[in-house]
C-alpha cells in the first residue's frame, strides 16, 4: 500500500510537486468529457502522467458524487431504458480501453441525491469542517429527479448495472471502485433510501456480482460516518471488506462524531486512531493507493495545496511506522 492522491491537477507544476512529495500513485482523468475519452486520449494521458515519473492508477468513470440532476449519466440510476443501455455501454467501451490504455482500475459513484451537508463546523485554529447534523437537516426536503425511489427497485437498478459491466470488468482486468452512499441518511430522505449508505448494504453490495474486479472505493471517512461509534468500530469494517479483497482505493480521511451527527476533521484530529486502521490496511494484505479526501478548508494563498500535503504526509509517516513494525531497532 503507498500514498496516493485523486486532487485534479490545477496545471502540470503540480504533477511535479506530487512527485517531489514521494505522492506516486494518482487518480486523474484526462482532459475532456468522460465519455468523449477515446484510447488515445487514454494512452496519451498515462504516458503524460509517466513522464512525471508517476503511475496513473486510476481514472472516473462518467458515474459521480454529484446529485442525478448533474451527472454525465443520469438514467443507470433513474432505471430509464433504452438510454441506460446507452450509458452502460458507453462504460464498458471505456473499460475496454481502460486495459488497453494500461490502466488498472476506475472509480465510482451509483449516487442519486449527492453529498447532502450542513452547515460547517469551525474546526482547530478556524478552519472551516464540512459537517452533517440531520437535526439541521431539511428532513421534508423534496424529492429530486429520481422521485420517491422504493428499496428495492434501487437495488434493481444497481444490479442491471453490475450485471452488465462486471463481466466485462473481469473480462479485461479492470478493478471497478465504487463510492459509498455519504453520508447516510434515514430511509426515504429525499425520495430515497441510500442502500450504499450502510455497511450491510455495502456487504450486500460486494457479493452482489461476484468477482474479483468488483469491490469499493472504501472512503473510510463515508463508512466512519454510518457508525454509532467509529473509534471502536471501523476497525472490524475494514477487515471484513479487506479479508475479501474488496477494497480498490481508500479515502484515508477522519471524522468526529458518528452517524447523523459528525464533521470531517484533519486525520490526526478525529475519533478514529488512524495508526491503528493503518495497522489493519496492513493486516489484511491492502495493496493500493491511500489518500486524502474532503480535506478541511484553510487559509491562505495555496489553501488546498497546503492541506492536502499535510495528509500526504501524515499517511506517508503512518506507512513508515507500519512497515517498521516489529523490526529491531539499530
Amino acid at each position: 500500500m503507498y500514498a496516493g492522491t485523486q486532487v485534479g491537477a490545477r496545471d502540470d507544476t503540480d504533477f511535479q510537486v506530487w512527485a517531489q512529495l514521494g505522492v506516486n500513485n494518482i487518480c486523474a482523468d484526462p482532459p475532456g468529457d468522460t465519455r468523449n475519452w477515446k484510447l488515445e486520449d487514454l494512452v496519451k494521458h498515462r504516458e503524460k502522467v509517466e513522464s512525471y515519473g508517476l503511475t496513473l492508477d486510476m481514472v472516473q468513470l462518467p458515474l459521480s458524487s454529484t446529485p442525478l440532476e448533474k451527472c454525465q449519466s443520469p438514467n443507470i440510476m433513474l432505471g430509464k431504458s433504452p438510454e441506460r443501455d446507452r450509458e452502460i455501454e458507453l462504460i464498458c467501451n471505456l473499460i475496454r480501453n481502460l486495459n488497453r490504455a494500461g490502466i488498472p482500475a476506475a472509480k465510482y459513484n451509483l449516487n442519486i441525491i449527492g453529498i447532502p451537508r450542513t452547515e460547517p463546523t469551525s474546526g482547530r485554529g478556524g478552519s472551516s469542517n464540512s459537517t452533517f447534523r440531520w437535526a439541521e437537516a431539511d428532513q421534508k426536503a423534496a424529492p429530486g429527479i429520481a422521485g420517491v425511489l422504493p428499496e428495492e427497485e434501487n437495488w434493481d437498478r444497481i444490479d442491471y448495472f453490475l450485471a452488465r459491466v462486471v463481466p466485462v470488468a473481469e473480462e479485461f482486468k479492470v478493478r471497478l471502485a465504487c463510492h459509498p452512499h455519504d453520508p447516510y441518511t434515514p430511509p426515504g430522505y429525499k425520495g430515497v433510501t441510500r442502500v450504499l449508505g450502510t455497511v450491510d448494504g455495502l456487504k450486500k453490495f460486494v457479493q452482489l456480482r461476484e468477482s474479483p474486479y468488483h469491490g469499493l472505493n472504501f472512503c473510510q471517512g463515508t463508512v466512519s460516518e454510518m457508525l454509532d461509534s467509529p473509534g471502536e468500530e471501523i476497525y472490524d469494517v475494514i477487515r471484513w471488506f479487506g479479508k475479501r479483497s474488496k477494497i480498490f482505493n481508500v479515502h484515508f480521511r477522519n471524522i468526529r462524531g458518528g452517524k447523523l451527527d459528525f464533521y470531517e476533521t484533519f486525520p490526526d484530529e478525529g475519533d478514529v486512531d488512524m495508526l491503528k486502521a493503518m495497522r489493519v490496511y496492513k493486516e489484511v494484505n491492502y495493496k493500493y493507493m491511500l489518500m486524502p479526501d474532503h480535506v478541511p478548508h484553510i487559509a491562505g494563498p495555496n489553501a488546498q495545496g497546503v492541506a492536502f500535503a499535510y495528509c500526504y504526509g501524515y499517511i506517508q509517516a503512518l506507512l513508515q511506522a507500519v512497515n517498521h513494525d516489529g523490526k529491531s531497532r539499530p
